[in-house]
């Protein structure tokens, strides 16, 4: 009984795919102006980020549109569909859950940051 729930939610997401990442393409806002000096600045720092996502994820999409929306350059990681990508997500942050903000700081060391809202509250504080 349980493989035929999952078999079922796969069908549900597979049928909706299209929809979300149409819904996306067209809600998706414009994104702030910035000098090309400030611009410049946010790309550096934007050189520490990636995000780990599915494609389809509504929490993902809702991280994109924010990142979209502060005109930042963060490298989208598709766990979902990328085996290394996958990987990587567990050993560095311990567990296979999108999305995922994985921050590399000037130290070096790693932080991954989970929950869309709580990448959006970050990414508003930092580039907002």
């Amino acid at each position: 009984m349980r493989i035929l729930i999952r078999y079922f939610f796969r069908g549900v997401r597979l049928a909706l795919a299209p929809f979300m990442l149409m819904s996306e393409k067209l809600s998706t806002p414009k994104s702030i102006e910035r000098s090309p000096d400030q611009q410049a600045q946010v790309d550096q720092a934007c050189q520490q980020l990636a995000l780990y996502q599915f494609r389809t994820c509504p929490f993902c999409i809702k991280v994109r549109k924010e990142i979209a929306r502060l005109g930042l350059n963060i490298e989208l990681r598709d766990a979902q569909l990328d085996p290394a990508h996958k990987q990587a997500l567990l050993e560095g942050g311990g567990k296979v859950k999108v999305p995922c903000l994985n921050i590399t700081h000037d130290d070096g060391r790693e932080e991954w940051m989970y929950e869309s809202d709580t990448i959006n509250a970050w990414l508003h504080r930092r580039f907002g």
